[in-house]
């Protein structure tokens, strides 16, 4: 079991529109040292591949809970997500305690699907791996905005 913040250490953010966001100094993210931009193909863009390196219930389940004391979540661990700040299909690190934190709410939720937007983006050369990591990892919520490919980053002429 990887070592967690110590108990009520960590404090939530919240985004402009009341999502949940890690605490920066206790989750900046980690990147996988075998995930670069030269080895996409090979690594993140091959399906199947997050679930070659995802760790075991068996693993996770004790780390979501220390790091659910970390961060002062009391609620039921039922109802929250123990996840990848940068996930592991954006080469994340699969185990690395500054890149998991107790998400509250259910799964899947909506940094799901900035999540695929990103890799999808990355996969196709659009956006390079280290935008797209720093982007999530700073706040996933204008992650899209920061790589430049919202339609809000793209405004009608």
């Amino acid at each position: 079991m990887q070592d967690q913040p110590a108990p009520g250490s960590c404090a939530y953010r919240f985004a402009a529109g009341g999502d949940y966001l890690p605490d920066p100094n206790c989750t900046p993210g980690a990147t996988n040292p075998d995930v670069s931009q030269a080895t996409l193909d090979s690594t993140i863009c091959r399906s199947g591949y997050a679930g070659t390196i995802r760790p075991p219930a068996s693993v996770t389940r004790r780390e979501k809970q220390a790091n659910a004391r970390s961060y002062g979540y009391t609620d039921s661990l039922a109802t929250a997500e123990y996840d990848h700040l940068i996930s592991l299909e954006l080469g994340g690190d699969p185990n690395d305690p500054r890149n998991l934190w107790v998400e509250p709410g259910s799964s899947p939720n909506a940094k799901d699907s900035v999540e695929n937007q990103l890799k999808s983006m990355v996969c196709s050369r659009q956006v390079a791996l280290a935008d797209a990591q720093e982007a999530i990892a700073t706040d996933w919520t204008t992650a899209l905005d920061r790589v430049g490919t919202s339609p809000a980053a793209h405004p009608p002429a």
